[in-house]
């Protein structure tokens, strides 16, 4: 460990994260290194760091603290080191861990295009977790808010993210224009524009399998029901498609004794109900219409369901398979009606990562917004929480702006740690206060009879209202 980063002394009374074998090792006075954050960062991490202590001393009487460091990162970084983002402040985490951070401005211009997206991908955090729920109290735009409590696993570092793109103009755009134009394209009756600007979509198996991995044990270990990939196969067979299908592959071959895909539970069930039925008939149940297929799809149908009855139904059969954690999946665009009409069907999505950006907003936005919405870029070792909203730089310094993302992405972390009483707390203070109608002004102006408090009152009154 080295004595200092970016000029900083490391703190002498907390001690470092460990990780091995796949688990943290957490000591009861933990180094957390902290990114205030750009903007309306700052008045965030004020409040949201009071409640964060106050939380931990109620929950565990002085037995347990935080040792929190400042890095940098964002204008701050900027301004001290004129760097965006310090190699000091990377390796700091890569030290710790575990790391929190406030909203940071993306650079205009040259250079890096945007420092989440960076962070992410230095450190392969490639799984970003956005849990969407419902406290009570909060204004929301749909009748049934309550009946959100969904999970998002959305992959990192893949899809058009990979920021792999030339602009329009430029010889580089050119020149991949020509060589697919006559060579990948040659002879079909697809072609790209001459005055087009390109990007690559890369969707890999390492990059699906390892993020689906992740979801499904979380989703066992937490008592969840179903865990659905998300994707656009329909359209993009050979990247979203693929994401679909190495989905399905890893839940059968690495969780086989624990998971049942949706396809496999009709046919157990089928079978359960009738288990004299013949592979055709359960066929035709499953695949309506099978007497139009062409044989070949009748063929490769009647050998998906005998691999399944002869497969796994010793074991999943019998209703066993009703206990199983189930695997399906969605189109994307059907998802998003899905999520507003029957959100209760649905407790973990598993997707590619521009899905997983468009949809974890539009959750957000049934149960208070990006206000409240808590989030964290989590890999192999290292887990960054962070506020899922912008800087809102007209709004800064003026001690009004919610706080809650910051403050619900900190209960995610000692959750993640296994601090869960501290998680408790945070979250029953905030939910107290929000029913209290002691907000800011976002849900202020939303909420009948509210009164509108500032950011650092909204602290205060979390911290009054935590109760075990």
């Amino acid at each position: 460990m080295a004595a200092s980063y970016n000029g900083v002394p490391v703190p002498s009374d907390g001690a470092g994260i460990r990780y091995n074998n796949g688990h943290y090792q957490v000591p009861e006075n933990p180094i957390i290194p902290f990114i205030e954050g750009d903007g309306t960062g700052r008045d965030i991490w004020k409040a949201s760091v009071r409640v964060f202590d106050a939380a931990v001393e109620k929950a565990y009487k002085g037995k347990r603290r935080v040792a929190w460091y400042e890095i940098f990162a964002g204008e701050k970084a900027k301004a001290r080191f004129d760097n965006w983002l310090p190699d000091d402040s990377v390796s700091a985490v890569r030290e710790f861990r575990v790391a929190i951070k406030g909203p940071l401005t993306t650079p205009v211009g040259g250079g890096i295009r945007s420092l989440n997206v960076a962070l992410r991908q230095i450190l392969d955090l490639y799984s970003c977790i956005r849990p969407v729920k419902y406290y009570q109290g909060t204004p929301s735009p749909v009748k049934h808010p309550e009946r959100m409590d969904l999970v998002i696993y959305r992959e990192n570092t893949e899809d058009v993210y990979a920021g792999i793109e030339w602009e329009q103009g430029t010889a580089e755009a050119a020149k991949l224009i020509k060589f697919l134009n006559e060579d990948m394209l040659r002879g079909g009756t697809k072609q790209v524009r001459l005055d087009s600007g390109i990007g690559i979509k890369p969707i890999s198996v390492t990059g699906t399998k390892r993020l689906v991995r992740m979801a499904i044990r979380f989703a066992l270990d937490s008592g969840r029901k179903t865990v659905t990939l998300v994707h656009k196969g329909n359209i993009q067979k050979f990247t979203e498609g693929a994401f679909r299908k190495w989905g399905y592959e890893l839940a059968t071959e690495e969780f086989r004794e624990h998971v049942v895909t949706e396809r496999e539970s009709w046919i157990l069930d089928n079978k359960d109900k009738n288990p004299n039925i013949t592979v055709e008939q359960n066929a035709q149940q499953i695949e309506p219409g099978m007497e139009f297929a062409t044989e070949d799809f009748r063929q490769s149908v009647y050998k998906e369901v005998k691999a399944v009855t002869d497969g796994i139904y010793s074991t999943h059969g019998k209703s066993a398979w009703k206990k199983k954690l189930l695997i399906n999946d969605r189109i994307a665009d059907s998802i998003f009606q899905q999520v507003v009409t029957r959100a209760d069907e649905y407790s973990v999505l598993a997707t590619p990562n521009l899905n997983g950006d468009y949809i974890s907003d539009a959750c957000a936005a049934q149960v208070g917004g990006l206000g409240i919405a808590p989030g964290a870029n989590v890999g192999d070792g290292y887990a960054i929480f962070e506020a899922t909203h912008g800087t809102a730089p007209k709004y800064a310094d003026k001690d009004v702006i919610n706080p809650g993302s910051v403050i619900l992405s900190g209960a995610m972390m000692f959750q993640f740690l296994g601090w869960k009483e501290a998680a408790g707390l945070i979250e029953k203070g905030l939910e107290s206060t929000i029913e209290q109608k002691q907000v800011t002004y976002d849900f202020e102006r939303l909420m009948q009879g509210a009164t509108k408090v500032k950011t650092s009152e909204f602290a205060d009154a979390i911290i009054r209202n935590m109760k075990a």
